[in-house]
């Protein structure tokens, strides 16, 4: 018998509209599969039990009056500890922030709540968001649910954890360079970029910069759909937030996969792709290919993205802290740290050439769609790796250019703007799982997450190389607890 925390999310809520799951037994649930395995992976770092059971109680009440039910009505989420939650602590990942209680929630969590989601409780990040491994000297390393040694990738990696694992069947998350995508990838779950402002933050402190985004998280592109559907909004707060255009907001049109040119690409021409990964792109290649009109290896053209990233990252990193980095710099982490440095050594013209570098991939990302409807690559240049390695300094031999260099192919997406989700597509030889970018048009958002439904229920009848993979909930309730492991709250 499946357990209510592992229905899909689609499924729980027609079962609740239909009056035959409780948002009760439904949070008891997610609340059980959290004692029964956090200890393992320490996903859910901040838990607000006592608050998620009155507004189940109160979803079901709703639900027994009759009333009408929004589209997340009775839905418990994770939350990523980036953004703020009223009376919930609220780190960030930083011992700056480790008693933080924010007095109002973020405007994206307000839209959750306002859409019948109930907070269940924090997902752990990196500080402030800073890396690739879900580490902090706050909570800790969070663990791989396929091996809890193994890093769940970042700076999401919390939320893929907590719904890889049944915790809950959806959570937020946020994308800069690949922080949404990675750890979907490294833990089997569906995560997706959307394209800027979309998901408007009111904590955008560069409002011209599209470089970072809020997005949901899910198991399934279909759970994904109604999290997006219910979500993506408009706040004036945030200069890149525009009103949903009518296709936007009504499209649902099922993906024809037969009538879509595709394109595959290994590493955009320019990303260190391991030879792993390579190969196991090449056969989801030659079993995607086939279900397209057309498919052929092609990319956007690419060149300067390894520099146009690393100039504008910095910029967001110098706006955000080098205020603390002037004045009391041990305040903040290694990885934190060096991007504020690398940014003040950047001038207005790096910034200018950066600026002007972007604008012209843009527009070979626009060039390129004009031949295609969609754009396949993988998710992450390396399968899972050890936590304890706070990033990878070399992939096949070959020393990475900065802690960053190994998420070359999220960031290329990043400089377009273009909407990309992240779908897993089986395991690797070892068991670990292994994830694609299905990437769109600008602002085809709804597009993407309809291509992936397709691939879904083809791979669903298939075989195990085109399904989502399920972590041992066994083999974790009874594995130690990571907070044992050397290392566990330590930054190197």
């Amino acid at each position: 018998m499946t357990d209510p925390c592992d229905l899909p999310a689609t499924e729980a809520r027609r079962l609740i509209g239909g009056r035959k799951l409780s948002p009760v037994e439904l949070t008891e649930s997610c609340i059980a599969r959290i004692e029964r395995v956090d200890h393992a992976v320490n996903a859910m770092v901040a838990r607000d039990f006592t608050r998620a059971r009155a507004a189940a109680r109160a979803a079901e009440a709703a639900v027994m009056a009759g009333n009408r039910l929004p589209p997340l009505h009775g839905l418990p989420l994770g939350v990523k500890d980036l953004e703020d939650t009223e009376g919930l602590r609220t780190t960030y990942g930083s011992l700056m922030f480790k008693d933080n209680i924010p007095k109002a929630d973020q405007g994206f969590i307000a839209t959750i709540r306002a859409a019948g989601g109930i907070v269940l409780g924090k997902t752990n990040t990196p500080e402030f968001g800073a890396g690739g491994n879900t580490r902090n000297l706050v909570y800790g390393a969070t663990g791989n649910p396929f091996e809890p040694t193994k890093s769940a990738a970042g700076s999401s990696g919390g939320s893929a954890v907590a719904l890889a694992t049944g915790m809950v069947p959806l959570a937020t998350g946020s994308d800069m360079g690949g922080s949404l995508r990675n750890p979907a990838a490294f833990c089997g779950i569906v995560g997706m970029r959307p394209s800027p402002g979309l998901f408007p933050s009111e904590k955008r402190l560069l409002g011209p910069s599209g470089l970072g985004v809020l997005g949901p998280m899910a198991r399934s592109a279909a759970d994904l759909g109604l999290m997006f559907d219910a979500t993506a909004s408009y706040d004036p707060r945030d200069m890149l937030s525009a009103p949903l255009s009518p296709d936007e907001a009504t499209s649902r049109a099922a993906a024809d996969l037969g009538t879509l040119r595709a394109a595959f690409t290994a590493d955009f021409g320019f990303a260190p792709t391991s030879r792993q990964t390579r190969a196991l792109f090449a056969d989801r290649t030659a079993r995607l290919a086939p279900l397209f009109a057309t498919a052929e290896d092609a990319t956007p053209d690419c060149r300067h993205a390894d520099e146009t990233f690393a100039i504008l990252r910095a910029v967001n990193f110098l706006a955000s802290f080098g205020a603390t980095y002037r004045t009391a710099p041990e305040r903040l982490g290694p990885n934190v740290r060096a991007n504020v440095e690398e940014g003040l050594g950047y001038t207005a013209a790096d910034v200018a050439r950066a600026l002007h570098a972007q604008t012209a991939l843009y527009w070979a990302w626009q060039h390129f769609f004009t031949t295609h409807d969609v754009l396949i690559a993988p998710a992450v240049t390396i399968q899972p790796r050890p936590w304890t390695e706070l990033f990878p300094a070399e992939i096949d031999g070959a020393g990475t250019k900065s802690y960053y260099h190994w998420l070359a192919l999220a960031y290329a997406v990043t400089l377009a703007g273009h909407p990309s989700l992240c779908l897993p597509l089986g395991t690797d030889e070892h068991g670990m799982p292994f994830g694609v970018q299905i990437i769109g048009r600008r602002h085809a958002d709804r597009a993407v997450i309809e291509v992936a439904k397709a691939i879904e229920a083809i791979g669903a009848a298939t075989g195990p190389e085109l399904t989502r993979p399920v972590p041992d909930i066994g083999k974790l309730a009874a594995a130690r607890p990571i907070s044992g492991m050397d290392g566990f709250l330590a930054m190197g």
